[in-house]
């Protein structure tokens, strides 16, 4: 079980469930699932790396954090937890902002969602599926949350590689505005370093050209600096979400 920490101005939690971590320098990415480390104490890992990104800042000798959290039908004890790019940790963990958010959410500590009492995970639209239902009464708010990992020059970017998906959920998101219904996308920033995000054009465009449509067809925007350090990634403060035309 996740061990939550929180406290009036903060709320956290911990990297890779809690489980405990160790230092590690990369060695070689064989495939989109496994990075291969080697240990501190000279022992070499492979580990499961749940970011399915690109992520080609990872080069050989990069400092990371790595879990060791064994499961029955993994080919690994191990999980990247986070690296160390340009002085702080970036997350390497892609269900690790929805555990962050989850946990903001039922503390309160979203001013802009806090009047939902009941929070539903994986909720289904449809034939959509979303992060979260937040529900009072007959009123509904539908919430999906976007992992942003890699942040440069304090630019964090979305997405890491092209989505179709995360396109799609944007334009089920706007139908269900325009339906009257309110929908929100939260990007989570999780580096210290990061002021802005904004999508990446370059990868992506047609995510680029959805977002901002969806924003101008009433889907709320939000983006937090969440910076990561060895005792979990906590929730700073709202960053603006720049779209360029």
């Amino acid at each position: 079980m996740d061990h939550e920490t929180s406290s009036d101005s903060e709320v956290r939690v911990p990297l890779v469930g809690g489980a405990p971590l160790h230092d590690a320098r990369f060695l070689a990415r064989p495939n989109r699932f496994v990075v291969e480390a080697e240990l501190a104490n000279g022992e070499r890992i492979s580990a499961h790396c749940a970011d399915r990104g690109r992520l080609l800042w990872l080069v050989p000798g990069l400092s990371l954090l790595v879990g060791h959290k064994p499961a029955a039908g993994r080919k690994t004890s191990y999980q990247v937890a986070a690296a160390w790019i340009d002085g702080a940790w970036s997350s390497l963990d892609t269900h690790l902002p929805n555990r962050l958010i989850e946990h903001a959410l039922r503390l309160g500590a979203l001013p802009q969602f806090a009047a939902y009492p009941t929070i539903k995970r994986e909720a289904r639209h449809g034939s959509s599926r979303f992060d979260f239902l937040l529900t009072d009464g007959d009123q509904q708010c539908y919430v999906e949350v976007k992992s942003v990992g890699h942040v440069e020059d304090g630019v964090g970017r979305f997405p890491d590689a092209p989505t179709e998906r995360g396109s799609r959920h944007l334009r089920e998101l706007a139908a269900l505005a325009a339906a009257g219904i309110r929908t929100a996308v939260v990007f989570v920033a999780q580096n210290a370093n990061a002021t802005v995000v904004m999508p990446d054009r370059a990868i992506d465009p047609d995510f680029a050209d959805t977002l901002g449509a969806v924003k101008q067809a009433g889907v709320e925007i939000y983006a937090y600096r969440c910076p990561v350090e060895r005792n979990g990634i906590t929730l700073m403060q709202a960053l603006p979400c720049v779209i360029e035309a």
